[in-house]
């Protein structure tokens, strides 16, 4: 874990210095409200990764990782998520043709983005196969190639988006927004394509489904997780808008982005190193000791990051949001649910890598619920603080939920192993 960690370190150094140019450069050139669009892009992105591979990314990842010396039931897996990924695909971008002008208003405020709906919707079949290539690539634990394509992806990402936001302002930023994926697809093949052609056999893949049922498990989770928390956050945000302004859509959309980059670390950690390790535990207090492992290597480390930013949030908005300063009050609710989330996010990937799909889905409709109705409440009263508050409430809640699903499993488990 610690070479996981000394890797994805030098990735997240340098992802947080370009971010923090290419966030500056937003915030001065499209503003508040452009800052709150382009939330609204990435949310809907986010939506489609997972509906059009019928959320089967944690599912290649775990099966990859139990079966990569299993030939046979590789392809098993990868034909049913090639059969899952044509039929999500085809669905999705013909979905999105079709609604892309009314799509384009409740998102962006106008028909004239439709046109990026529409340029999105023709290339979901390269968001298909960005998921199942990086699904293969975490599963197999290659944590360095993963790093380098990530750093590489993102450079070449940014410099495109800084070369249309200079020719079509805030159009061309959603633009390379979408495009980024073929970037990223050019990227794998130079870096990674060998290893994939040797793990995945096209020969052997057929337009079968015999590990749906295992599959539609993750796809149940990946809609709560993924669809669910991203149609929120646009709800949320369409929300902030029309009862406040879009001034404050752009402040909560804004800490969300600081929010992002500094947890974006513990995600690679998560799908590298934590899903492939629990899934290979079954005994409760080997689990106890692998999470206390990574709470004392990972939880200091960003409980003082945490602190630093609050400190010098003041600066951090300076630095990052030139006169954002509305955004000053987001910063303490929405560090300490960052914390708070951290901690729980470690124990709740036992669901992933043991496919506990009831208790996955019902800590996250709590958890979702929790944040949907505080958040409709609290914006009333406290405007956009009031959604990072609901947010900072929620994961209180939230991890008691989980730790307790996970302490159940095991009862009953143990349970079951001595009583025969």
């Amino acid at each position: 874990m610690l070479k996981i960690t000394s890797v994805n370190a030098v990735v997240i150094g340098f992802r947080l210095v370009i971010s923090v140019f290419v966030q500056r450069i937003l915030a001065l050139t499209i503003g508040e409200a452009g800052i709150a669009k382009v939330g609204q892009l990435r949310n809907l992105v986010e939506i489609l990764k997972s509906v059009s591979t019928l959320g089967t990314f944690n599912g290649i990842i775990k099966y990859v990782s139990e079966f990569k010396d299993s030939r046979e039931e590789l392809d098993r897996v990868f034909s049913t998520t090639y059969v899952f990924g044509v039929i999500g695909s085809v669905i999705t971008s013909t979905v999105l043709i079709f609604v892309s002008n009314s799509l384009a208003i409740k998102l962006f405020g106008s028909e004239e983005m439709s046109d990026v709906v529409v340029i999105l919707a023709v290339l979901m079949p390269v968001l298909v196969l960005i998921r199942f290539f990086n699904g293969i690539i975490n599963g197999l634990s290659e944590y360095k190639k993963y790093a380098k394509i990530d750093l590489i992806t993102y450079v070449m990402s940014t410099l495109l988006l800084l070369l249309f936001l200079k020719f079509y302002s805030l159009k061309g930023v959603l633009l390379a927004i979408i495009l980024t994926p073929v970037i990223q697809l050019g990227v794998i093949g130079s870096i990674f394509g060998a290893g994939l052609r040797r793990i995945v056999k096209v020969n052997s893949v057929r337009f079968k489904i015999p590990y749906y049922k295992q599959l539609l498990g993750f796809a149940l989770m990946s809609f709560v997780s993924t669809v669910l928390i991203n149609y929120i956050e646009i709800d949320i945000r369409t929300s902030i808008t029309n009862q406040i302004s879009e001034k404050e859509a752009g402040y909560w959309t804004a800490i969300g982005f600081i929010s992002k980059n500094y947890m974006v670390f513990s995600s690679g950690v998560f799908t590298l190193y934590v899903i492939p390790r629990f899934a290979k535990i079954y005994d409760g207090s080997r689990f106890k000791k692998e999470v206390v492992y990574i709470y004392k290597t990972l939880l200091p480390i960003f409980g003082l990051g945490m602190l630093l930013v609050y400190i010098f949030r003041e600066t951090v908005i300076t630095i990052v949001y030139p006169n954002f300063t509305g955004m000053e009050p987001l910063f303490k609710w929405q560090l300490l649910g960052d914390f708070i989330r951290l901690a729980t996010l470690v124990v709740s990937h036992q669901f992933l890598a043991k496919k506990m799909t009831k208790s996955f889905i019902v800590t996250e409709l709590i958890s979702l619920g929790l944040f949907y109705f505080l958040s409709k409440s609290l914006v009333l009263v406290y405007g956009a603080e009031g959604v990072v508050m609901a947010h900072f409430y929620r994961y209180i809640v939230y991890f008691g939920v989980v730790v307790f699903a996970v302490w159940r499993y095991y009862k009953i488990n143990m349970n079951s192993f001595y009583n025969g």
